[in-house]
């Protein structure tokens, strides 16, 4: 199933210019808009997933922004084209002082897919600490791109989108390679515990903290470790896991793909093409012709 962003909102004095616009690649779904403001609007918004707000162009007054209905507000009096980071289930208001016509790009994705995509657990401290009113040009620029997709109807190939977005995220979540200090591997007794559950749980997914309660270790301290020990972030050891587990089934032959993808935890046969090529390098179907001959 294709990652649905889930978001409400009350507007008031707020009205949408035209059709929404937009596009979806891997784990993220961007939207365009065209909106007019009165004097005096204002919204609350809340989405079930992280999102960026980025205002594109704006004619008329500022846009105020802030995080709790009496909180103090942010204006972009202070950059003509500022950028919000909200968190999952954070709330954020905005209002306008004066009648604005204004085109913004909204960004959603799951965490997940992305951590996916970048084979390493995302810090969650990051994920959960919003920015509001921001100035990033790196952002800005890339923003204008995805907004370009959005609004061409044919678009590019989707690996174009896929990178402009996976670019913006690392550069708003700072991710980069670090150079990593020497790590405390688990002892021998909690790898064998944590490798054995993922290995008959690997066709769900399975969250950090269960493995990190396990052998009574913080999420933090847990994921360096287990790195240290096997040389791979928890997610990738368990995904290589689930690969292995498909494999076996490729081999015997008594599924179809479709099933074997449903019976795998994948949420369609397309995430489980992507996810099984770059892994093994090659896709399913030829993978199974040519080991099963």
């Amino acid at each position: 199933m294709t990652f649905q962003p889930r978001m409400t909102s009350v507007r008031e004095g707020v009205s949408v210019i035209g059709e929404l616009k937009w596009r979806s690649w891997n784990g993220v779904v961007a939207d365009l808009w065209n909106a007019r403001c009165a004097s005096g609007a204002r919204g609350e918004y809340i989405s079930k997933d992280p999102r960026l707000f980025i205002l594109l162009d704006s004619v008329g007054g500022d846009l105020d922004a802030c995080l709790s209905p009496r909180g103090e507000a942010r204006s972009s009096a202070r950059c003509r084209t500022p950028i919000c980071y909200v968190p999952a289930d954070v709330p954020l208001w905005g209002g306008a002082r004066d009648a604005t016509r204004i085109r913004h790009l909204d960004l959603h994705f799951d965490p997940v897919a992305l951590s996916e995509r970048l084979g390493e657990d995302l810090a969650q401290d990051q994920l959960a600490t919003p920015q509001i009113m921001f100035a990033d040009e790196r952002i800005l620029g890339l923003a204008r791109l995805i907004a370009d997709e959005c609004a061409n109807p044919g678009g590019r190939h989707d690996l174009y989108g896929d990178g402009l977005t996976t670019a913006l995220l690392i550069d708003l979540l700072r991710l980069g390679q670090k150079k990593e200090r020497a790590r405390t591997p688990l002892a021998s007794w909690q790898l064998k515990r944590v490798t054995d559950f993922i290995q008959a749980n690997c066709a769900r997914s399975i969250r950090l903290q269960e493995l990190a309660d396990m052998v009574e270790l913080s999420q933090s301290y847990f994921s360096h470790a287990f790195k240290a020990s096997t040389g791979l972030p928890p997610h990738q050891w368990a995904m290589n896991a689930r690969i292995r587990k498909v494999q076996d089934m490729l081999l015997r032959g008594e599924m179809a793909l479709t099933e074997i993808a449903a019976e795998t935890g994948f949420s369609d046969q397309a995430h489980f093409t992507r996810v099984f090529r770059r892994i093994v390098g090659d896709t399913p179907a030829a993978w199974q012709r040519a080991h099963r001959a």
